[in-house]
């Protein structure tokens, strides 16, 4: 891949697993950590998700069938027997495969919460069975990436072999600017973008990880099975959706573990997306991300709110409301966090067309250094403007004093 300038974001984690999980034959997996261990089979009955979202009745309208769902995180096993056949050629970013498929075990459990099969009555099912996934691994043996430049290369790889659904369970503290392009080439190609909002014991503040917090994607907290705010969730002001993200039993290579963490909450929302695609295989980016958030169950105070946001996504009401159609991303608000906002990447405007290079592309990664007519802020930064505003109330608070002070003297020398 050519090397793509930009600046180094800090290490960052996909939402976390915890001890280490056991093999289909009973021995231990060196794999990632997990916070409950399961070695056997999982049955429907015991992936609480699927009933809590209502998926036989949803899977009566959609399955998720034709709709291409890229999985961006540390690689999928498409040997896992739930994932056989369901798993496209994808490209691996950090090793060129040579640590196989998935040394993690995170992107094949994230994968099987999107599309593992339903044919039969073992396994874990996915949300929307008949999807297929795009494997595009970034993450390496740590389940970490320190270079958001590699999230957005894979981004960009899979918005060009077909993903009409991308999810990032994963996520930093720090913003990045090819990151932020590159989610404007998925927006600007009619890609959803799914992402998680990230888990409080991998973080050192509260706030939202990036890349959920740029404006237009959708950014899943995690529920616990009473619709609870999961204890372990980071969420705020960007929390756009949540989901069911503890206990949730996933595929992983050589078995199934038991899982929580809002990585496992994005994935329903991916599907659910997917399935609203399959239904609707010409409706925009834009009405799949209005559809989603206008038909959520609406948990908290009424309307979104800084906890749930818009409430726990309803993949039924998703499917058969009747939502009108909108002509931009409703999340949109092009207060990008990053350097670059959807729509036009700054300096690439339709006003300004005719200055950019004969055939060059305008979402590329060299947009956002580009001059930008507006100035972003990063979520959660004090905003400077409050002090700008300051010194000109100061002077004016000093003339007004001045000026009395001088009133009172001539009163008084008027007295004598």
């Amino acid at each position: 891949m050519a090397a793509v300038a930009g600046p180094l974001a800090p290490p960052a984690h996909a939402a976390p697993i915890a001890a280490a999980p056991v093999t289909a034959s009973g021995g231990v997996a060196r794999l990632a950590p997990v916070d409950e261990l399961t070695g056997m089979d999982p049955s429907r009955d015991g992936q609480w998700q699927l009933a809590k979202l209502q998926a036989q009745t949803a899977w009566q309208t959609s399955t998720g069938r034709g709709v291409i769902v890229a999985v961006i995180d540390s690689g999928v096993d498409a040997s896992h027997p739930d994932l056989a056949g369901q798993v496209l050629p994808g490209v691996d970013l950090v090793s060129s495969g040579a640590d196989g498929p998935d040394p993690v075990g995170h992107g094949t459990t994230v994968a099987g919460l999107i599309a593992g099969r339903r044919d039969d009555d073992r396994g874990a099912v996915g949300l929307a069975p008949d999807a297929r996934i795009l494997p595009v691994r970034v993450l390496d043996q740590e389940n970490r990436y320190d270079n958001a430049v590699t999230v957005a290369n894979g981004v960009r790889w899979a918005v060009d072999h077909g993903a009409r659904v991308i999810n990032l369970s994963l996520g930093g503290t720090d913003t990045s600017a090819p990151l932020a392009a590159a989610i404007d080439y998925a927006f600007a190609r009619n890609v959803v973008v799914v992402a998680c909002t990230g888990n409080l014991a991998t973080s050192k503040g509260r706030d939202v990880w990036y890349p959920a917090r740029e404006p237009g994607v959708l950014a899943v907290t995690g529920l616990d099975g009473n619709d609870n705010l999961w204890s372990g969730a980071i969420t705020g002001h960007e929390t756009v959706l949540s989901a069911p993200a503890t206990a949730i039993y996933g595929a992983r290579p050589g078995g199934y573990w038991l899982m929580q963490g809002t990585s496992f909450a994005a994935p329903l929302v991916a599907a659910t997306a997917a399935l609203v695609l399959a239904k609707y295989p010409q409706m925009s980016a834009a009405d799949v991300v209005n559809r989603i958030t206008a038909t959520a169950r609406d948990l908290g105070p009424t309307g979104r709110d800084d906890r749930f946001g818009y409430g726990m996504v309803d993949p039924v009401a998703a499917l058969t409301s009747d939502v009108p159609s909108v002509a931009r991303n409703p999340l949109d608000d092009n207060g990008s966090p990053g350097s670059v906002g959807f729509g036009w990447a700054p300096g690439f405007d339709p006003d300004n067309q005719a200055a950019a290079a004969p055939g060059a592309d305008p979402l590329s990664v060299a947009a956002p250094e580009q001059q930008t007519r507006w100035a972003a802020r990063p979520a959660g930064q004090v905003d400077n403007t409050a002090r700008e505003r300051l010194w000109p109330g100061l002077a004016l608070f000093v003339a007004l004093v001045t000026s009395a002070a001088l009133a009172v003297r001539r009163f008084r020398q008027s007295r004598r």
